[in-house]
This record gives C-alpha cells, structure tokens and sequence, in this order.
C-alpha cells in the first residue's frame, strides 16, 4: 500500500462502496496535489478504519474514490490511546502540545479552564478557538502521516476534565507537591494499558484541590524528577515516554 497519498475524512462520505468530496478535500485533491483518475488513495475515517481505493473521477466540483478495501482500526495496532488533559495555559502555548502532541500519537485533547488558567473563554471565544484547535491537529495529523486525527474537547473546569477521563486504565496526574510517586517507578510495576490519561496544569500548576479531585478520579501524583518542566513540555515528555514504553515510538 506504500506510495499512495492519505487522507482524513467523515464516515458520512462513505456509502455503497464509493467516498466523494467537493470543497477543501476536492480542492487539494485536485488543484494542489493534481491526482488523477486512477491514482490510488487511502482514506481515514475517525474511527481509525483505513479505507484503500482508486480515483474514480474527478470533475470542476468534486472527486469521486472507488473503494476496494477497507481494514478496521484494530488491525493495526494495539498501543495505549493517550489521552492529555491540559489546564489552559497563557498564549500560543496550547498550540504547541497540540501540535507536537498529534505528532507523537495523543489520541484525544481535553482542554480545561484551570483556577490558574489566565485566558477567559466562552461563547464565539471559545468556539473560534475550538475551532483552530480542531485545524491544528488536522494540519499536524497530515504533516506527520497519522492515519487517524485527534479529538479535542473542552472543559470547564478541573473538574469535568477529570471526570472525562474517569475510565481511563492509567490515570497520571504531573503534581510536584505533597509526595508524589516517581515515574520511572510507577511504569515499572504497571501492567501494559489500553488507555492513559495524563494530566497536567497550566503555568503555575494545580490548585491543592484540584489536585484532589483528580486523585479522587483515580488519578496518581506522580513526578519527573527534580527539574520544574514548563506546561506544553511536561505534556509532551509524559506522551514520549508512555509512548516509548508502551506505544509505537
């Protein structure tokens, strides 16, 4: 299957065998990329099913794909699906763990306005932002080749978030106070996870009692180390080392 272009797309394109798409899609099929009838493409759906098929005719508005395979997600694959939740930090810096997170494999983005979270989102705020957040990891799923995009969500406080990720196997909560348990040591005695969930506050930190609500969802403080990580890098080292321990890296 090597060589052939992917995609990410909406089940609800699919149907009887055929996938077609006017728009965005059609556009960089055929004005960017300038595919043609013949040439053989792979579609992603959101639920991870890899769909293997040919152009079957591409017009002024749109583009038509005959599928003659299509292989569910499970088949690929049995690492961990990491979930981050991330207190709201200041600026540009979610766009960061959001972009460089798709690219080390995070399957969903939980996003929450924390106590010490300085940004104030709602209303067309907010959904303009959701929006670009979405955009990012479209952007970041296709740079890196995933055949699959994040989801990112949006919560309105520690509490939800935690809440979220309530049937997570592996629930790690990045919280430096009080006496939390070394990584490295917490991996070594877990057994191998179907989903993790990583936790971790914007600049600043937890409050105490957020930080008690996630222990109460069963989340468990654990450290790095000595050294004080800023937010977007703590998301991004606890995904590359679950990742390398359990997952594909």
């Amino acid at each position: 299957m090597s060589g052939r272009r992917r995609f990410i797309v909406n089940s609800r394109s699919i149907c009887d065998g055929y996938a077609s798409y006017d728009g965005t899609l059609h556009h960089h099929i055929a004005r960017v990329l300038r595919l043609r009838s013949g040439d053989k493409v792979t579609l992603v759906d959101e639920q991870g099913r890899r769909h293997y098929g040919v152009i079957d005719q591409i017009t002024q508005e749109w583009t038509a794909v005959r599928l003659t395979e299509t292989i569910e997600a499970s088949a690929f694959s049995d690492a961990p699906s990491i979930t981050v939740i991330q207190g709201l930090p200041k600026g540009e810096k979610i766009e960061l763990v959001l972009q460089k997170g798709t690219e080390l494999g995070v399957a969903e983005f939980s996003i929450f306005r924390a106590d010490r979270s300085v940004p104030k989102l709602s209303g067309e705020k907010l959904q303009g932002r959701l929006e670009r957040w979405i955009r990012i990891t479209a952007e970041a799923s296709r740079q890196s080749e995933r055949f699959d995009q994040p989801t990112v969500t949006w919560h309105p406080s520690a509490a939800a978030a935690a809440t979220s990720a309530a049937n997570a196997d592996l629930k790690l909560l990045l919280w430096e106070r009080g006496e939390p348990k070394p990584l490295r040591d917490l991996l070594k005695e877990f057994p191998r996870p179907s989903s993790i969930a990583i936790a971790v506050g914007p600049e600043g930190g937890f409050e105490p009692g957020e930080a008690e609500t996630f222990s109460l969802w069963g989340f468990v403080p654990v450290t790095m180390g000595e050294r004080i990580l800023r937010t977007e890098t703590a998301a991004l080292a606890m995904t590359a080392i679950v990742q390398y321990k359990w997952g594909d890296i």
